[in-house]
């Protein structure tokens, strides 16, 4: 799918100078937040200089305590600013769809961790309700500190748009770094990572709310000024006017620009989308105790020898305090198994090549990145009832199988063809299946050989993903007064009471 160009230069320079303006009003001297149309959003915290030393290992003791809590920086909960209440209202308001039944919420309900409400593989969308999506929603929580797409450590932090080409044609020359849970690399690896969707084709949460907009398979709008009747026409339409100017009804790409910005600002100043407050977070600063097969969750989590999951799932709090986001937001090619249910593949020849393509382009010639996909975080993750990129899998049993047995026993993860070959990584083209990680624990291994988790450890890592559930600390955080009245529905619960089940 293609990026639209929502504004003029000097729009996106004027919003991107107001939003860094508003940040530092709203964050104060502890945070900067560092927001800009078409570069994106990251949350940069300051003054790390002055931050006390802690302890980062999450060594786990048999009665389940931390033995070294930690005060974690979290992002301050504080009232909504102006312009983030009128982003609230968009992003609950299904008249902004060309149906008229679908909103941002609809995909990504707040009484699920913002991830889809239900267990279907594709949600519904369309001018008629009548369409599926291409691949399942990922969750729009713990996204304040995205970076934008690049290739490369600190990418996000580049002063000029970087050419993607050359450094993925640099990044080829340079061997894959092997990645081990708690072990940091010997060198700095030239990885793609950051952004928005499966692909990281958004670099900034203002162009994520837009995209479904305009995608014929979810909101289905037409164009920008379809977009722009529809807020002009709104009940809160006065409040474009109040916060952006008289005039700012009559600018369609002006007025879709500040309304996308507004989106983006819910999104990130809402303590609803980071709040913190699950039971891994109280276990961090000291306040929570794992039960055993938790606590030995935790252990095969972190262990480069067993689950190995901690590799990409960052675990430990950062060095400044920041609580860790159970991402490294850089992108695999797991290769898991094709899903038959998804319409797409009806057609054989078909694939979802993730970095290169469909939807993005801009990487289509880099096939040593055909096959990645993001990796999203593990929080809230026991709230989705679908799993990776083609929605194959249903169960986090299921998941952590796959893990588990791709590489000693594959007949038990890829099926058979015709000819009774088995099909191994059958949802890529041959032509790409070098792509797929061997080299990270528990893909390291052979056929044949014993796998890295037993059964236990399998339920134990489970039991441990469900502390990072949020509502344990807080469990009144969302309630139901907290959506307009309009737009509640029966699946829209307070967090403590939701189940993926």
């Amino acid at each position: 799918m293609a990026l639209f160009r929502i504004s003029s230069g000097a729009a996106r320079g004027a919003l991107a100078t107001r939003f860094h303006q508003a940040a530092a009003r709203w964050f104060g001297g502890s945070l900067c937040l560092a927001a800009m149309v078409g570069t994106g959003l990251v949350l940069a915290w300051m003054n790390h200089a002055q931050a006390a030393p802690v302890a980062s290992d999450t060594a786990v003791v048999s009665n389940g305590i931390n033995p070294h809590p930690v005060e974690l920086r979290l992002p301050p909960d504080r009232p909504l600013s102006a312009v983030a209440q009128l982003g609230r209202r968009m992003f609950f308001d299904p008249a902004l769809s060309a149906s008229g039944r679908q909103s941002c919420a609809s995909c990504h309900d707040p009484a699920h961790g913002y991830n889809p409400p239900n267990g279907q593989t594709l949600q519904p969308g369309g001018a008629r309700m009548g369409q599926l999506g291409f691949r399942p929603p990922l969750s729009l929580a713990y996204l304040y500190r995205q970076q934008p797409f690049g290739i490369g450590p600190d990418a996000g932090e580049a002063e000029a748009p970087a050419n993607l080409d050359t450094l993925a044609r640099t990044a080829g020359q340079t061997a894959r770094a092997q990645k081990s849970a708690g072990t940091a690399s010997a060198s700095a690896p030239l990885v793609p990572m950051g952004g928005l969707f499966w692909d990281g084709r958004a670099a900034s949460l203002q162009r994520q709310a837009l995209v479904p907009m305009l995608n014929p398979v979810e909101m289905a709008n037409t164009s920008i000024e379809q977009v722009a009747a529809k807020l002009a026409a709104s009940p809160y339409h006065a409040q474009f006017q109040q916060l952006f100017g008289e005039g700012i009804l009559a600018h369609p790409d002006r007025l879709v620009a500040e309304a996308m910005f507004a989106i983006g600002r819910f999104e990130i100043e809402d303590a609803s989308f980071h709040p913190f407050t699950s039971k891994y977070d109280a276990w961090l600063q000291g306040k929570a105790r794992l039960s055993a097969a938790e606590a030995r969750g935790l252990d095969r989590f972190n262990d480069p020898q067993k689950g190995n999951c901690a590799a990409c799932h960052l675990s430990k709090v950062t060095p400044d305090r920041l609580p860790p986001l159970f991402t490294d937001t850089q992108y695999e090619a797991l290769g898991v198994p094709r899903n038959p249910a998804l319409p797409r593949n009806r057609d054989p020849h078909f694939h979802d090549l993730g970095l290169c393509g469909p939807f993005r382009t801009d990487l289509a010639r880099q096939t040593q990145y055909c096959g990645m996909f993001v990796t999203p975080t593990l929080r809230n993750v026991d709230r989705r009832q679908v799993f990776f990129h083609n929605g194959v899998y249903r169960t986090l049993r299921q998941v952590l199988d796959f893990y588990n047995l791709r590489a000693v026993a594959p007949e038990k993860v890829y099926p058979r063809d015709a000819n009774g070959t088995l099909a191994l990584y059958d949802d890529l083209p041959a032509a790409y299946h070098a792509n797929v990680d061997t080299t990270d624990a528990p893909f390291d291994r052979h056929i044949g050989d014993t796998p890295a988790l037993t059964d236990q450890d399998i339920r134990d890592i489970i039991a441990f993903l469900h502390t990072l559930d949020d509502g344990y600390s807080r469990p009144g955080l969302i309630q139901p007064g907290f959506l307009p009245q309009s737009t509640l529905t029966t699946t829209q619960r307070p967090f403590h009471s939701a189940s993926s089940k």
